[in-house]
């Protein structure tokens, strides 16, 4: 989503204006060509020439550069923008935006361009909760602008309170679902399950498995890049929330039962890449049990099978976590199932199995065609499945 498109950096004068020297780091190591343009208040925190190094391109800054490779700056870089995002964003610029108001480079590209424009407050916790600065907040959001962040925690000042800059994974992912929404999967609605179900023996004791949710978020993230409204149903892990995906937490198998049956019944399609315990107790201690005895045994009873109860005119993809005869185990599945597809992988696999950041799946489809992938980062795995995904919703 971000390769080779032209990023517009603006650049405020708030304390956190050094955290957009790594936001520009990153969208130029993923491919953007990004144009910073700074306030005055901004140089008086971080330096043009930082940018520019970071960049490799020229950093505006004065409405009337000569030296300049644009005629007229702000006219040039706001025809030349795929996205304007502005991180961070003080008060005051916020102000002049919501008031219309074109004093420097920066608020005139914002009201000359066409392209979408996303803003990540950061300001002391006061100014931002200002009922004049929700009201500007507000009357952006009205008019389209999209805001992510601020976050809550420890300001420059000392205190704690809303303000802080939004955290780079959250504007990066919001910048991909805003170049995104033209994707492939526009308007379509996609649910994704991740992570391993916890079922309860006692208040402190579960039984579970070693999913990381890697897979089903790297699913979530790709399918918001590519335009869907996603809902992510994820039982516990140890990762961040996805921007721009809905999260539904929940932590046994009858609750992710629950959720995705409702997520699904409007959706297009259902990937289920939790891991979800084909056991529970049959009944959980409501105190801790004690290590009173040598030996402890426990009566399961079997957990609902989602995807089969999962109905309806969508597409339903299912996974297979197997240690031996993956092909075989994985058509069963898909057959027992009636699936349109699955992907499996086989666990056993030291770079490709629990926790790991990459992953190497074989794709069966309806047809019992079979497709083995190499060794690839989950997020590219992601976009292979999905890419499956959109030619059975076209048909």
């Amino acid at each position: 989503m971000v390769r080779d498109k032209t990023i517009v950096l603006g650049v405020t004068g708030s304390i956190a204006a050094y955290k957009a020297v790594e936001l520009a780091s990153k969208l130029t190591q993923e491919g953007a060509r990004v144009d910073v343009v700074m306030t005055k208040a901004a140089q008086q925190f971080v330096t043009p020439l930082t940018f520019r190094t970071i960049t490799g391109r020229p950093v505006a800054s004065e409405m009337f550069d000569l030296a300049s490779e644009f005629s007229i700056e702000h006219v040039a870089l706001a025809e030349r923008a795929d996205l304007v995002v502005i991180a961070p964003a003080t008060a005051n610029v916020i102000a002049k935006l919501a008031a219309g108001i074109a004093d420097d480079v920066l608020t005139c590209t914002v009201l000359d361009t066409k392209a979408p424009v996303i803003v990540a407050p950061a300001m002391h916790a006061n100014m931002y909760q200002n009922r004049i600065t929700q009201e500007n907040i507000a009357r952006l959001k009205e008019r389209g602008f999209v805001f992510v962040g601020p976050g809550y925690g420890r300001l420059a000042t000392g205190e704690v309170g809303p303000g802080r800059l939004a955290e780079l994974d959250d504007i990066l992912g919001t910048i991909r679902q805003v170049l995104g929404r033209e994707g492939d999967l526009a308007g379509r609605r996609i649910v994704v399950s991740a992570g391993g179900t916890q079922e309860l023996i006692d208040p402190v004791r579960h039984i579970g498995n070693r999913s990381s949710g890697k897979m089903g978020y790297a699913i979530a993230e790709a399918a918001r890049d590519r335009g869907a409204s996603v809902v992510l149903v994820s039982a516990p892990t140890a990762l961040a929330p996805p921007a721009g995906v809905e999260v539904v937490q929940v932590q046994t198998a009858l609750q992710m039962r629950d959720a995705v049956l409702k997520a699904s019944a409007k959706a297009d399609a259902l990937l289920m890449a939790a891991a979800v315990s084909d056991y529970r107790p049959k009944a959980a201690a409501r105190k801790k049990i004690k290590k009173e005895v040598e030996t402890l045994s426990l009566e399961l009873v079997r957990n609902p099978d989602i995807l089969a109860e999962a109905r309806g005119d969508l597409i339903r993809v299912g996974f297979a976590a197997e240690s031996e005869d993956v092909v075989e185990n994985a058509r069963k599945k898909l057959e027992g199932k009636n699936l349109d597809l699955i992907v499996a992988n086989d666990i056993t696999a030291s770079d490709s199995g629990f926790g790991a950041d990459t992953n190497r799946v074989i794709i069966i489809d309806r047809q019992g065609k079979v497709e083995s992938l190499p060794l690839l980062p989950k997020l590219e795995v992601a976009h292979r499945i999905l890419d499956k995904v959109v030619a059975l919703l076209s048909g």
